[in-house]
């Protein structure tokens, strides 16, 4: 015994040998039992030392002491609170606030199995003792750490006696002066009082020796080097033999501690080594499961090459999967047998159910991902089987478009399945699903169909604008029309408008069925042989397209609403009244490019009224020669100017035209005429054609150079070569006429190869001098 140094109040300490103390040896007299009851009898707090690794455990060395204490206090005293502090000893890592529960559970379970007084059945614990854990680290491993929790151990008894304090609530406590007696009085009664006498003390030193043993078994086998390295090769991946492996390791270390405690208690000794198994198979346990992790990740591995190949070698997909999963699971289970050790009964069934799982997901991935591929391929030949073939029927729409359409969409659905179902045949899916993945490719063939048919839909006024331009500027044997002036201009507008209506009707619903409707005749009555600003106008309430839906059409089909159809046709006849009014335009300019000449009429009335003048210039042939000369001037700027031409696009802009070309024109014709002049001819001499060829020849204008409505100045200087003159003799002075060439002009015109005039110019493709 000693006083506490430093600590208020006055503290006495004592120290008693302990529990399993080896000053008494296997004495049964059981003292240090009855010194510990008597300690806790006198003191306010008793400090229990317990060993970490006790906690928990059914037969720790101070378990049966404190039940005995608990019986034997109840029945001597009556209820002090009286506060216990264990003191856990050698800690390990796991934290004080899982081990004190675990403590205090212990304690309460003790207290309860203890047989009561009728006066104390129903008394609580905490009537008695005030239970406190702290916990300690090794001396021998953490010294300093050690030493400084046991000073702040000590801060703990400074005012103990104080409220709320270590030393409990103090009752019953005596004087001083009265300790010496009270403590000889509570001896005299525990030495008497024989239910102290406790289990033999050969059993309690039993229960720590092999303690003992097992801490140092399970030590070696901690640092054992075998174990080691098997731990690491685990870690790594799967290893072969390895229940045989740990198997040995752990055996060797059992046998290790059967030979050490075989001369202790034998109940002991075996609830020691059941425990020591059960914590080397709690160490060791780990490897195994990353063991058979190992096997699983190689098993799932396998599996997925194995149908790869399986797959790629041509064999269905079912009997793949069937034959991979039998021999990717065999070989799981024959390492995980192998893995096991005979020492614990470790059950892996968990583990193959995750195997099985991981095998059947990746096959349903698989599956899925190879059906989407089946599906997918289907889908684009259908697709590029049906979009070309769909858009070609559309641009020639007609009557039976869409009966074609549906024709060609049967047909191509029909040679599509024969492939579908031999791919699905190695599935084994059953026919349900065959049938729902064929009804989903004819789906996708009608959404194909009718995508097309929404898209030229919203380009419905381009494509009947072209079909009007087809029908309006082709013939029946497509060749372009040449506006002369004899085609019914009306006619064949109203031809062109029509077809054009009739893509317009086609392209307005989406028809599935055979059913006829009356979309084209409303179009046509009330669109082509009404008027739609009439139409418009009119406060009549029967206009059958002012509506948004047709009748006997589903809305879901309607691609063009009535509506929308008038508005079309009135934007489509604004834009194609243009080119009409071209073709009429054309005609107009082909009548006056013909009719050369004036009326009948008009030449006797010129020949009665200009008859002086005629007799003028019969008499003056100067006047005729003069007259002559401007007229080839004349028709030389006109072929130069092509005033045809720049007449088609009006008469203001025909003047304007002709305005500003004609000075630049007439200068360069006159500095061609004097170039002329300055060059002598270089042919001479040529052949006098006889008598009877200069007859006709006579009529015609002398065209020594040649012009094409459509050449340049600079090809007129190129090509022209002046012709020799050629005289002729006159039969009469006073009836004198202008001399005109021998040579031919279709010879003039083989050698000098001018460019053709346009059409409207034929009657005078000769060229002029």
């Amino acid at each position: 015994m000693a006083r506490c140094v430093g600590v208020e109040p006055c503290t006495v300490v004592m120290d008693l040998e302990g529990t399993d103390g080896r000053e008494r040896g296997e004495d049964d007299t059981a003292f240090e039992k009855q010194s510990s009851l008597f300690a806790l009898a006198i003191s306010d707090i008793v400090l229990i030392n317990m060993w970490c690794h006790d906690i928990g455990r059914e037969q720790a060395a101070n378990k049966p002491l404190l039940k005995t204490v608990f019986q034997v206090m109840m029945r001597l005293f009556s209820p002090r609170k009286t506060t216990l502090l264990f003191v856990i000893r050698d800690k390990t890592r796991t934290p004080l606030e899982h081990l004190e529960p675990v403590l205090r559970e212990d304690i309460q379970k003790i207290w309860n199995s203890v047989p009561k007084p009728e006066a104390h059945k129903d008394t609580p614990l905490s009537e008695f003792f005030n239970v406190e854990v702290t916990a300690l680290p090794s001396f021998e491993e953490k010294e300093e750490q050690f030493r400084e929790q046991v000073q702040q151990l000590r801060q703990r008894f400074a005012n103990s006696i104080a409220p709320g304090g270590l030393a409990g609530d103090r009752r019953g406590v005596v004087p001083a002066s009265g300790f010496l007696f009270s403590s000889q009085q509570i001896w005299k009664i525990i030495r008497e009082n024989k239910d102290l006498d406790l289990p033999a003390h050969k059993v309690m030193v039993a229960t720590v020796r092999c303690d003992e043993i097992a801490n140092e078994r399970f030590g070696c086998l901690t640092s054992d080097a075998e174990w080691l390295d098997l731990e690491n090769d685990v870690q790594a991946g799967s290893v072969l033999g390895f229940g045989k492996k740990l198997g040995s390791i752990v055996e060797v270390h059992m046998e290790e501690y059967d030979k050490e405690a075989v001369y202790f208690d034998e109940a002991v000794r075996k609830a020691k080594r059941q425990l020591l198994e059960s914590r080397i198979l709690n160490l060791v346990q780990p490897a195994f499961q990353k063991n058979l992790s190992h096997l699983r990740t190689k098993a799932l591995e396998k599996f997925k090459t194995g149908l790869d190949q399986s797959l790629e070698s041509g064999k269905g997909f079912a009997a793949s999967v069937r034959e991979t999963t039998e021999s990717s699971l065999s070989e799981f289970n024959q390492g995980c047998a192998d893995s096991v050790i005979k020492q614990a009964d470790w059950d892996y069934s968990k583990i193959l159910e995750k195997v099985r799982r991981d095998i059947e997901d990746h096959a349903l991935s698989v599956r899925e991902s190879k059906l989407t591929e089946l599906t997918n391929h289907a889908k684009e030949k259908l697709r590029k089987a049906l979009v070309e073939p769909v858009e070609s029927l559309f641009d020639a729409a007609g009557q039976t478009t869409w009966a074609s359409i549906e024709s060609l969409y049967k047909r191509e659905t029909q040679a599509i399945l024969p492939e579908v179902f031999k791919a699905l045949s190695g599935f084994e899916m059953g026919s349900e699903f065959s049938e729902e993945m064929v009804s989903k490719l004819r789906d996708y063939g009608q959404s194909i169909v009718e995508n097309k048919a929404k898209e030229e839909a919203s380009k419905i006024l381009m494509h009947m604008k072209e079909r009007f331009t087809v029908v309006f500027s082709h013939d029946k044997d497509s060749m372009p029309r040449t506006w002369t002036g004899k085609e019914d201009v009306r006619a064949i507008a109203k031809e062109a408008r029509s077809a054009a209506l009739k893509l317009l009707s086609v392209l307005a619903v989406i028809r599935w069925d055979d059913k006829p409707d009356r979309i084209e005749n409303i179009l046509i009555s009330t669109l082509l042989d009404g008027s739609v600003a009439s139409m418009s106008s009119s406060a009549s309430s029967g206009d059958p397209l002012a509506s948004t839906s047709w009748e006997e059409v589903h809305p879901k089909h309607t691609l063009i609403t009535p509506a929308q159809c008038k508005s079309v046709w009135k934007q489509f006849q604004s834009e194609t009244e243009f080119t009409i009014t071209q073709a009429v335009s054309t005609q107009q300019a082909h009548r006056r490019g013909n009719g050369r000449l004036p009326p009948p009429w008009a030449l006797v009335a010129m020949a009665v009224l200009g008859f002086d003048e005629i007799m003028m210039l019969l008499r003056n042939p100067i006047y005729v020669f003069l007259l002559f000369v401007g007229y080839l001037l004349v028709r030389a700027l006109a072929v130069q100017l092509d005033i045809g031409r720049e007449f088609q696009n009006g008469m203001v802009p025909g003047i304007l035209s002709v305005s500003a070309k004609l000075l630049p024109t007439l200068q360069n014709l006159l500095n061609k005429v004097a170039t002329d002049q300055q060059h002598p001819p270089q042919q001479q001499g040529q052949q006098h054609r006889p008598p009877a060829a200069e007859a006709p020849e006579a009529q015609q204008p002398p065209p020594p150079l040649l012009l094409s409505p459509k050449s340049s100045m600079s090809e007129l200087r190129r090509l022209h070569t002046p012709p020799s003159p050629v005289r002729r003799s006159v039969s009469s002075p006073s009836h004198s006429s202008p001399p005109s060439p021998k040579a031919s002009p279709r010879k003039v015109a083989e050698d000098q190869k001018p460019r053709r005039a346009p059409d409207n110019e034929s009657s005078s493709a000769y060229s002029i001098v």
